[in-house]
């Protein structure tokens, strides 16, 4: 069965809230302890071997004289009772489970490597500000809903108060509690049945995602951009500023830092409920919704620096396409199709993707490449086609879903 995630606000007691940080705070010394048993195993073991160089050898070796997932969960009875009884206050599946995200990150590491693209990542030491959840995967919660309010049982925690916004649907599978910028979370993974398709329709468009709309639809209509980060970007540098004149390790510091995220948070929020509304419009309206293909690491790439002899900075080849990063980063395009994909699923519509190549280039209706510098927003054919450059391609991805060539043909 399909797994749905359904995230909601908690409002914890201060004391309350310090258990929930205590717990945090335990979780991410195991995970550091569990990584740091893992590398010194694999330094000693099989970094000094003899043969380490030779690839096969050194496969074998990780495999049979490395620490693994389960060596790790089955010393943890040991250690809670002789080395960290304070873990007997956190439920023994939230442990587990700590040491099961650090195989996950070992094994996400390895197909990396395997892959061979780019930095593999080595899995890193996790700061204070850098692991923010822990998970009961199994059992060790509950939910109770009363007249007017719920509340949520956590096991070695308590029961905090819960805010349940919207109907749990079916059996809650796991329980993952989270901190974000001041604000506690609860996210519940539920296995639902399939849902029921909307009505078959007999319509179809194509999208053009861009920056000066956020989506040019090949009916002609466009959707605005909010750019919400720009609107928030001067209250973002002036706390920015705050920050940086605050003393390292100081709770000034600490306050002025929350501010900033919880900047970044609404900022988050407000472009999260703007893709929200605008996929499900969409995937209701239209049957079949068409994207480009788009490769937005590659949009928003910076070129590396160069510098002569005397360390002036030379021309690095970079297109004016890179000072659009911010604006390419604040609409969230990534993000917006993700949404269109999985709400298309649930209702039995479609979503393709297609070759973005030339399709800003060619004509809709007359199938000639007409090249245009990123300057000039209008498209004129010599065929009398004249039309939005945005529109223009929102129709080519609509009505051409295949390779075009340089040439128009």
């Amino acid at each position: 069965m399909p797994r749905k995630a359904f995230k909601y606000r908690l409002y914890p007691n201060k004391e309350q809230e310090q258990t929930l940080f205590w717990t945090l705070t335990r979780c991410r010394e195991l995970y550091n302890a569990a990584l740091t048993e893992r590398r010194d195993a694999y330094n000693f073991h099989v970094r000094q071997h003899p043969n380490y160089y030779d690839k096969a050898t050194r496969q074998q070796l990780t495999k049979e004289l490395t620490v693994n997932y389960p060596e790790q969960k089955g010393t943890l009875p040991q250690i809670k009772a002789e080395l960290r009884e304070e873990y007997q206050d956190i439920h023994s599946q939230v442990l587990q489970d700590v040491l099961l995200r650090l195989e996950r990150a070992f094994q996400n590491f390895f197909r990396r490597v395997r892959e061979g693209a780019g930095e593999p990542g080595y899995p890193r030491f996790k700061g204070r500000n850098r692991y923010d959840s822990f998970t009961y995967p199994q059992g060790g919660f509950s939910v109770d809903v009363h007249e007017k309010r719920a509340t949520l049982t956590l096991s070695k925690i308590g029961t905090i108060k819960v805010k349940l916004h919207r109907k749990l649907e079916s059996k809650m599978k796991t329980c993952t509690v989270k901190h974000e910028a001041g604000q506690w979370y609860v996210v519940f993974s539920c296995e639902v049945a399939q849902p029921e398709p909307l009505p078959a329709l007999d319509s179809e468009v194509g999208i053009d995602l861009g920056i000066t709309h956020f989506a040019a639809l090949s009916d002609g209509t466009f959707i605005e951009s909010p750019r919400y980060f720009r609107q928030a970007e001067k209250k973002l540098a002036k706390r920015h500023q705050a920050l940086s004149r605050k003393k390292r390790g100081s709770h000034r510091r600490d306050k002025a830092r929350q501010l900033v995220a919880k900047a970044h948070r609404k900022i988050k929020n407000q472009r999260r409920d703007f893709h929200q509304k605008h996929s499900t419009q969409l995937v209701k309206q239209y049957q079949t919704i068409v994207f480009e293909e788009l490769e937005i690491q590659n949009l928003t790439k910076h070129a590396k620096p160069k510098q002569d002899e005397q360390g002036t900075y030379l021309p690095n080849g970079a297109s004016a396409k890179g000072g659009l990063t911010k604006s390419i980063l604040d609409a969230g395009w990534g993000q917006f199709q993700q949404m269109c994909v999985a709400k298309a699923a649930c209702a039995g519509h479609t979503v393709l993707k297609v070759n973005p190549r030339y399709t800003s280039q060619v004509c809709s209706q007359c199938g000639t490449v007409r090249k245009k510098s990123l300057e000039e927003r209008w498209h004129s054919c010599e065929c009398g086609c004249s039309l939005d450059r945005d529109t223009n391609a929102a129709l080519v991805r609509r009505f051409g879903a295949y390779q075009i060539s340089p040439t128009g043909r």
